[in-house]
This record gives C-alpha cells, sequence and structure tokens, in this order.
C-alpha cells in the first residue's frame, strides 16, 4: 500500500514508477477489460428495467468515465443484438463532473485541446477527482453520437444536493450522486430536459 498526496493521476504517475519493468498487472481504468464489462451491466439493466426501453437522457458522475463509455457499449451491442431496435433512438447522455476538476467539460467546450495537460484540483467528489482521465477520447465519443453534454457541478451545488436529498428523500448519497441530482435541476431549469 503506498499513500500518495494528490489525485488520482499523481497515484497513476507512481504506479508507472512502480511498475517500470512491466511485471506487475496494471488494473487501472481502461488499461483492463473487466471493469468495462462489468460497468456495461448498467445499461442492460436500465434496458431491461424500462421493458427493453432506454430513457431519453441519462446522466452519469464521469471522473474515469468508465461507466459512461460501458452504459453506451451496453445500448449499441443490444440493438446489434437485437434487443432493442435498432432506430431506437439513444438517450443523450450527460457527463457530469464536479467543477474543481473537469476536464472533460474543457475539452468539450473548445478551451483545450485534450486533457493531457489539465490540472485538477481536489473536490468533496473523490470519484471525480480525475484529472487526465483515460479514456476521454471514448467519453467525447459518447456525448458527441449522442448529442449530449458534459456539466460541471460545484461543492457547494453537491452539499446542498446532499442536504436536499437527505431532507425531502431521506437519502444519504455520495457527493457524486448529489452532483448528478444537481445536474438534473440545473438541466431541467434551463429547459434543456423538461419534466415528462
Amino acid at each position: 500500500m503506498h499513500l500518495v498526496d494528490g489525485l488520482i493521476n499523481d497515484c497513476a504517475a507512481r504506479v508507472r514508477e512502480i511498475n517500470a519493468n512491466g511485471e506487475l498487472l496494471d488494473v487501472s481504468t481502461l488499461k483492463e477489460p473487466y471493469r468495462l464489462e462489468g460497468k456495461k451491466t448498467m445499461g442492460y439493466e436500465i434496458a431491461e428495467q424500462l421493458n427493453w426501453s432506454v430513457p431519453d437522457v441519462l446522466l452519469y458522475p464521469a471522473g474515469g468515465g468508465t461507466g459512461l463509455i460501458g452504459i453506451w457499449k451496453a445500448f449499441r451491442e443490444m440493438q446489434q443484438l437485437g434487443w432493442l431496435p435498432a432506430d431506437l433512438k439513444l438517450p443523450r447522455m450527460v457527463a457530469v463532473q464536479a467543477a474543481n476538476c473537469c476536464p472533460l467539460v474543457e475539452t468539450r467546450a473548445g478551451r483545450q485541446a485534450n486533457c493531457h495537460a489539465y490540472m485538477g484540483q481536489p473536490t468533496i467528489a473523490n470519484g471525480l477527482a480525475v484529472p487526465r482521465p483515460l479514456g476521454e477520447p471514448l467519453m467525447l465519443e459518447v456525448l458527441n453520437e449522442s448529442k449530449g453534454l458534459a456539466l460541471p457541478i460545484t461543492d457547494d451545488q453537491m452539499l446542498e444536493g446532499l442536504r436536499e436529498l437527505g431532507k425531502e428523500e431521506g437519502l444519504f448519497v455520495a457527493p457524486e450522486g448529489a452532483a448528478v441530482w444537481m445536474a438534473a435541476r440545473h438541466l431541467l431549469s434551463t429547459g434543456w430536459i423538461r419534466p415528462e
């Protein structure tokens, strides 16, 4: 066990250093196939629970992006298998990120070419503190194909969401879940999604 002072990209640098000779198996995000295939099951569950349909919009807390990529992969595979109609309109995908660490938001907005030099800051949502996600090209592909977007949520907004969900619904969610809730509220207020 190694304690690294920094964000996940600092941990990845330490892993590369430790595994310079390549003798260890690196199971980091998207460096092995199993996590993506596991995350893909969420897409199957969504379709099954909606009677082999999909929602109009799907919001996902996207740090490393494996869940976002996996769900989209599942939807595409189900269409190829004939489990979902080939002409079914797939959801607009929304990648929710922490405002303190939102490389996908910055790349998608054209403020940087890619995340390779992005410098993120700590956030209360540790699962969103991924300043240089390896899967950025695949996440951008999902957002482009689905006509979706990437949205930043501040730590203060996450805290507000935590309080609101606890008080109104009796739910104790992680900051990542509160970020998704606040993103949904924002998109509803702007008309990007509608109540129905």
